[in-house]
């Protein structure tokens, strides 16, 4: 039964983002990431909600701030500023700002044509949202992850995963694996799928395993819209959603005239 009731909604879900007619792009709209950082000197800003629903309710972003600048080749400065919002069942929506996100990606392989590109993105979270309204975590908590990606032609594909210390209370730390595959339909859309799991993050909990599709369409050369949904497929029902609005912006590069 649930396991009809998930690939029904994975249908629907797999028309609604072939309806949004773009480069996709790695990491978001997906939650697994990539090895390749922004160039250098160039940013990403994305306006952007994520939003969860499980059987105790609605939680999420509405919206959140992620910013991502090239410090230097092969290096990414990464911040996530959110607005949180929690809505038990039964109860009025608690909303403020959430936990502050923080990282570094750093790429210390190049992708060639037999060899993939590899990178870590250590990311920090810092308790800054309200634990007792439903907002923040209430402990710092350390992601530190390896990610892979080969590219051949149309087709792209990352993945790979990292441990998450998660102290505080009930909760246990765990680990997270993914990947993804994608592949360019037109010049201004792709479509990527996704899948990943997650050890149980807190004591006498149950791991979670979620199929996620996602797409980008291409505004202009700065501005991309992203989404992407997805549903659990192992694991306690939770539907996951996602949207933003990109920009990205960078010096232009500047030929030299030929001199005669």
């Amino acid at each position: 039964m649930h396991t009809t009731s998930s690939f029904s909604i994975l249908a629907r879900l797999t028309v609604f983002i072939f309806a949004l007619a773009g480069q996709i792009h790695a990491g978001p709209p997906f939650v697994t990431d990539d090895p390749e950082p922004v160039e250098f000197q160039h940013w990403e800003i994305y306006l952007a909600s994520l939003q969860s629903h499980t059987a105790e309710g609605w939680s999420g972003t509405l919206p959140h701030v992620e910013i991502n600048y090239g410090v230097m080749p092969d290096v990414q400065l990464h911040l996530i500023a959110p607005l949180s919002f929690d809505r038990a069942v039964g109860q009025n929506t608690r909303h403020g700002y959430g936990d502050t996100e923080l990282g570094v990606k750093y790429r210390f392989i190049q992708e060639t044509p037999t060899c993939p590109q590899v990178g870590i993105f250590p990311m920090l979270e810092l308790p800054t949202g309200s634990q007792e309204r439903g907002l923040g975590n209430g402990k710092a908590q350390l992601f530190t992850p390896v990610w892979l990606q080969k590219t051949m032609g149309a087709w792209s594909s990352y993945g790979g995963g990292g441990y998450w210390f998660n102290p505080g209370g009930n909760n246990r730390n765990y680990w997270f694996t993914g990947w993804q595959v994608q592949r360019k339909i037109t010049e201004a859309f792709a479509l990527g799928l996704e899948v990943y799991h997650e050890t149980a993050k807190t004591h006498g909990g149950s791991s979670d395993t979620v199929l996620n599709l996602g797409a980008i369409y291409d505004l202009s050369e700065s501005y991309h819209l992203l989404a992407s949904a997805g549903h659990t497929v192992q694991g306690p029902s939770q539907f996951i959603g996602y949207l933003a609005l990109q920009m990205t912006f960078g010096p232009k590069e500047v030929k030299a005239e030929t001199k005669k």
